[in-house]
Formats: C-alpha cells, sequence, structure tokens
C-alpha cells in the first residue's frame, strides 16, 4: 500500500472538494450525529462478506465495484476514508480497496471525534451520481496463504505480529509470533497515530524492524489492516497480510502456542 498514506485533518480540510471522502461508520452514526461535509456513507458492514464460510472477509469484486460505483468513486479517484474508532475500520476498507487494484488511498489521521473538535460536520447528506467502477489487479498483493505464513514460523528473516490484544494473545497465538496490540500505536488524546519515532520505538523493540518480512494476523483481518496501514505509512515494504488469520488457521487445526 505504498500510496497509502496517513493524513492530518488539515490536510483533508484543505482538499474536502478534491478529493472522495469515505465514512464507514453505521448509517445511523452518519446520519444521526452528523459527517464530515463531503462524505458519503459506506458502512463497514456492507464491504464485509456475508458468506458463512468467510465471513468478515473480502466482499467480492461485483459487490465491491457496486458500492464504490454507488457512491460516485471511480477507480483512478483519490479516497480517503475515516471511521470513530481510531481508523481500525477505515483502514479496513482501504485494505480492500487495495486489494481490488484502487491506488490513490488515504487513511485520516484521528477519526471522526477527534475531527469534530476542530473542524465543522454537517447533517446534510450527499446524493452523488452513480459511476463505473472497474475492479484491478493489485501492483502488489500482498495477501498470503496459511502455507507462507507456516513458512514464516521458522525463518529467522521474518516476523509473526499479532494484532489482538495481550489476553487474546495469551490465550493462544501461532508459534514463533509476538503480540504489537494494534491499540499500542494508537495516540489516546488525539484518537490518531502516535508519532513516528514513538511507532518506531514500540515496533523496534518488538524486533518488528523493515529489514524483515512482516506477517500479520488477528482474528478476522480487521485489526491488523490498522497495523498494516501504519507499517506502509513508515515505509516497510515487506508485509504478508493473512486475511484467513485465527478463523482460517484454527478452523483447520492449526497449532497454538500459549503464554
Amino acid at each position: 500500500m505504498q500510496d497509502t498514506v496517513v493524513v492530518s485533518a488539515d490536510w483533508l480540510a484543505a482538499r474536502l472538494d478534491e478529493v472522495h471522502v469515505v465514512d464507514v461508520r453505521d448509517e445511523w452514526e452518519f446520519e444521526g450525529i452528523g459527517h464530515l461535509s463531503t462524505a458519503v456513507n459506506i458502512p463497514f458492514d456492507e464491504f464485509r462478506s456475508a458468506d458463512a464460510d468467510d465471513a468478515g472477509m473480502l466482499p467480492g469484486a461485483e459487490t465491491w465495484a457496486d458500492l464504490l460505483g454507488n457512491a460516485g468513486i471511480t477507480e483512478n479517484d483519490t479516497i480517503v476514508a475515516y471511521d470513530d474508532m481510531h481508523g481500525v475500520f477505515a483502514a479496513r476498507f482501504l485494505v480492500t480497496a487495495e486489494l481490488y487494484g484502487h491506488e490513490n488511498l488515504h487513511l485520516l489521521d484521528g477519526d471522526f471525534s477527534s475531527w469534530q473538535g476542530t473542524h465543522e460536520t454537517t447533517s446534510n447528506t450527499v446524493d452523488p451520481d452513480a459511476v463505473t467502477y472497474r475492479v484491478r489487479e493489485p501492483e502488489e498483493n500482498p495477501l498470503i496463504g496459511r502455507e507462507e505464513v507456516e513458512s514464516a514460523i521458522d525463518d529467522p528473516d521474518a516476523v509473526l505480529v499479532d494484532t489482538r490484544d495481550p489476553q487474546e494473545f495469551a490465550e493462544g497465538h501461532l508459534p514463533s509470533a509476538i503480540n504489537v496490540d494494534w491499540l499500542d500505536l494508537v495516540d489516546d488524546d488525539t484518537r490518531g497515530l502516535k508519532s513516528s519515532d514513538e511507532l518506531r520505538d514500540i515496533l523496534d523493540s518488538n524486533g518488528v524492524t523493515p529489514d524483515k518480512r512482516v506477517v500479520l494476523y488477528c482474528n478476522t483481518a480487521r485489526r491488523i489492516s490498522h497495523t498494516y496501514v501504519v507499517l506502509s505509512h513508515l515505509g516497510y515494504d515487506d508485509i504478508g497480510f493473512y486475511e484467513g488469520s485465527l478463523t482460517e488457521w484454527t478452523g483447520s487445526d492449526g497449532e497454538l502456542e500459549t503464554a
């Protein structure tokens, strides 16, 4: 996701009419609490698969094209996404967009609550004209499967990163994995990311360095989306995104360690 960068509220405020802003909160939040003035609403549940076998995973190319096209967005438009949960749901949207070939992608640093503290919001809805959205193959696909994860477990040049909270990690994690809770990368005051220096200190202290192959997993690939965006923002370029995560791993009797 080299073209995905985290952008400030001021950066976005100066470009609201130049980019396509996507709010991934629930419809009742978007309409009832308010939203950014040019934002369209694509709720989180609408871009996850509803299939019982892969619930929460990618929605499918046709569904994705319809969602974006109906929101007035083409494959060449610049997108900035936000939520009200420190960016974790918006990051999932952006990763999904990347996997369907979209390139001009940004995450709002912070979320709706932090924006609302310093910038104007509205309850007026945007009614965009539908356009045709064309799904493309991404130039680089970060998705990996179980075999690649298994190979990384014993690879000294790779590090497996579990982005869940410490209690979940202690109850069972992939062999050799280290725990970097995605929320450890978030600043409680700003609701956005910690400074780049702080982020690098956290990652370096856990052995998550740019010279290694970084393999990310959680339960359903939501929380790793945030960490993936952070690592991309910091310039990491060898990242494996285990879309199946523990849902797939444990579903096929994969080994877990406890700590």
